[in-house]
Protein backbone atom coordinates (compact mmCIF):
# COMPACT_ATOMS: atom_id res chain seq x y z
CA UNK A 1 0.00 0.00 0.00
CA UNK A 2 2.60 2.51 -0.94
CA UNK A 3 0.57 4.71 -3.07
CA UNK A 4 -1.78 4.84 -0.32
CA UNK A 5 -1.43 7.84 2.72
CA UNK A 6 -3.17 8.51 5.98
CA UNK A 7 -5.23 11.65 5.72
CA UNK A 8 -7.50 11.10 8.87
CA UNK A 9 -6.78 9.33 12.09
CA UNK A 10 -9.48 8.69 15.16
CA UNK A 11 -10.22 6.23 17.89
CA UNK A 12 -13.96 5.65 17.13
CA UNK A 13 -14.31 3.55 14.34
CA UNK A 14 -17.49 5.40 13.36
CA UNK A 15 -15.84 8.50 12.62
CA UNK A 16 -13.46 6.93 10.36
CA UNK A 17 -16.20 5.29 8.52
CA UNK A 18 -17.70 8.95 7.88
CA UNK A 19 -14.84 10.51 6.88
CA UNK A 20 -14.71 7.64 4.32
CA UNK A 21 -18.29 8.22 3.24
CA UNK A 22 -17.67 11.62 2.85
CA UNK A 23 -14.78 11.06 0.24
CA UNK A 24 -16.62 8.58 -1.50
CA UNK A 25 -19.36 11.01 -2.05
CA UNK A 26 -16.53 13.33 -3.52
CA UNK A 27 -15.34 10.85 -6.12
CA UNK A 28 -12.33 9.64 -3.72
CA UNK A 29 -10.84 6.21 -3.06
CA UNK A 30 -10.57 5.39 0.60
CA UNK A 31 -10.13 2.69 2.75
CA UNK A 32 -10.33 2.56 6.62
CA UNK A 33 -7.67 0.43 8.27
CA UNK A 34 -8.77 -0.61 12.19
CA UNK A 35 -5.59 -0.57 14.05
CA UNK A 36 -7.00 -0.96 17.16
CA UNK A 37 -6.29 -3.96 19.78
CA UNK A 38 -9.37 -6.05 20.21
CA UNK A 39 -8.76 -7.57 23.71
CA UNK A 40 -7.82 -4.04 24.89
CA UNK A 41 -9.51 -1.11 22.49
CA UNK A 42 -6.49 0.52 22.53
CA UNK A 43 -5.41 1.76 19.15
CA UNK A 44 -6.98 3.98 16.33
CA UNK A 45 -8.41 4.03 12.65
CA UNK A 46 -7.07 5.37 9.45
CA UNK A 47 -8.45 6.78 6.96
CA UNK A 48 -6.24 6.01 3.41
CA UNK A 49 -6.40 7.69 0.10
CA UNK A 50 -3.93 7.66 -3.07
CA UNK A 51 -0.99 9.59 -2.93
CA UNK A 52 -2.76 11.67 -5.74
CA UNK A 53 -5.63 12.96 -3.64
CA UNK A 54 -4.15 13.64 -0.37
CA UNK A 55 -4.57 17.45 -1.10
CA UNK A 56 -8.18 17.06 -2.20
CA UNK A 57 -9.01 14.46 0.53
CA UNK A 58 -7.93 17.15 2.98
CA UNK A 59 -9.58 20.10 1.93
CA UNK A 60 -12.99 18.60 1.65
CA UNK A 61 -11.91 17.08 5.58
CA UNK A 62 -11.10 20.31 6.71
CA UNK A 63 -13.95 22.00 4.82
CA UNK A 64 -16.77 19.73 5.32
CA UNK A 65 -16.49 17.26 8.32
CA UNK A 66 -17.35 18.36 12.07
CA UNK A 67 -16.89 16.50 14.76
CA UNK A 68 -18.55 17.39 18.20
Amino acid sequence: MKEWETVFRAENPVRAEIVRSVLELNGIDSVVVDKKDRNYHLGFCEVLVRRDNILKALKIIGDEIRFA
